[in-house]
């Protein structure tokens, strides 16, 4: 399984940025430094996420320490813009209004954009894209794609409030109604994984590199069924007006055009998996 873990990772980089998000608004840097990026000359932000969807963020079971893409890929535009990161930790069920409400300054976990968010928070340009996958315990045999899920009327859905799973259940695999009693709800993505591996539901939708995160966690457990039931692209999270958000997207741009986005995805989404 975990030689081809990669056929599982269904991701890759977003190869263009739209046309608005280099040049619109105010870069909000005091300074140029000599890469032409804006300089915040050591300004501090507060950055929030969940630590509990590898291999984005996570901790590490050896150290403790807080790791993953999006971790690095955070560090990386922090240094080429001069800031200064303070890390919190947020459950994803309150995450997105506390930014909204200006409680963190940027957020991070795999966050997908919608119309309904982009109403309350701005969002960076794309840095990743990623399939939502069927991942089921690894004895289940009762169904082998989201056709014969929907078929037995027994079988439940572990989703999150709010989140790209939720709707892809919603819509993607069952009857578009938002209150079918099929899905249970779970605070984080954690808790899902947990529910999962207990009985408690019978299916989660996730992302490839966090699917096979998970699958190589709990080694014999879980496995990806069927073929992808939903797509979509993660950004950063912004309160609406942040003097970030064009800066961060410059700095995205010098990573994506230098190569060093296509490293760390590497890094996590082949080396790491492979080697573990």
């Amino acid at each position: 399984m975990r030689k081809h873990s990669f056929l599982f990772i269904m991701m890759f980089l977003v190869g263009l940025i739209y046309a608005g998000g280099s040049s619109e608004g105010d870069s909000s840097g005091s300074e140029l430094s000599e890469s032409g990026l804006p300089d915040f000359q050591g300004r501090t932000i507060i950055a929030v996420t969940s630590n509990d969807y590898p291999p984005l963020s996570m901790l590490d079971p050896e150290t403790g320490d807080s790791v993953g893409f999006e971790y690095d890929l955070t560090k990386e535009i922090a240094e080429r813009l001069n800031l200064s990161i303070d890390w919190r930790l947020s459950s994803w069920e309150t995450m997105l209004a506390a930014v909204s409400n200006g409680e963190y300054d940027i957020a991070m976990d795999g966050i997908s954009i919608t119309d309904e968010r982009q109403k309350i928070v701005d969002f960076s340009e794309p840095y990743l894209e990623s399939e939502q996958f069927m991942v089921v315990r690894s004895d289940e045999s009762r169904f082998s794609d989201a056709e014969s899920f929907v078929a037995n009327e027994e079988l439940l859905v572990g989703a999150n409030p709010g989140n790209t799973n939720f709707y892809t259940a919603v819509y993607s695999v069952l009857d578009g109604n938002e209150e079918n009693p099929r899905i249970v709800l779970f605070e984080s993505f954690g808790s899902l994984i947990q529910a999962l591996r207990s009985g408690d539901v019978d299916l989660v939708l996730m992302d490839g590199p966090s699917s096979q995160g998970y699958i190589d966690t709990y080694e014999g457990e879980l496995k990806i069924i069927g073929s992808p039931v939903g797509s979509d692209a993660f950004a950063y999270v912004f309160p609406k007006g942040s003097d970030l958000s064009v800066p961060v997207n410059q700095a995205l741009a010098t990573i994506r055009e230098d190569g060093t986005l296509a490293s760390i995805e590497n890094y996590w989404f082949f080396e790491k998996t492979l080697a573990d």
